[in-house]
């Protein structure tokens, strides 16, 4: 569903999955790919349109179990996310991942 304000378009609505996917990246993912809280040297990637490339970042390709490999087992600096996400949890990351992150 599209909605338009004031003449101007916004992004359709979120599924409750996707609602669900966006909370979990905010509380566990935005500290570092977007805010970058931590002060890291060394930036991650951004996250926003992962899924528009054939490819992440690190050239492996952009599929949802390369994504879900990477956040379960880490890669690089990214930390092991392991054991701090139900299958369903990490299905709802997924689908706010391809949302672009709206």
């Amino acid at each position: 569903m599209t909605v338009f304000w004031n003449g101007c378009r916004s992004a359709p609505s979120l599924t409750p999955q996707e609602a669900e996917g966006k909370r979990l990246y905010k509380v566990r993912c935005a500290h570092c790919h977007e805010e970058n809280d931590l002060a890291l040297k060394k930036v991650p990637p951004d996250l926003h349109g992962v899924f528009d490339h054939k490819t992440l970042p690190s050239g492996a390709p952009a599929t949802d179990t390369t994504v879900r490999q990477n956040v379960l087992a880490g890669k690089g600096m990214m930390p092991s996310f392991s054991g701090r996400f139900t299958e369903e949890q990490m299905a709802a990351l997924l689908a706010y991942l391809h949302t672009m992150l709206r």
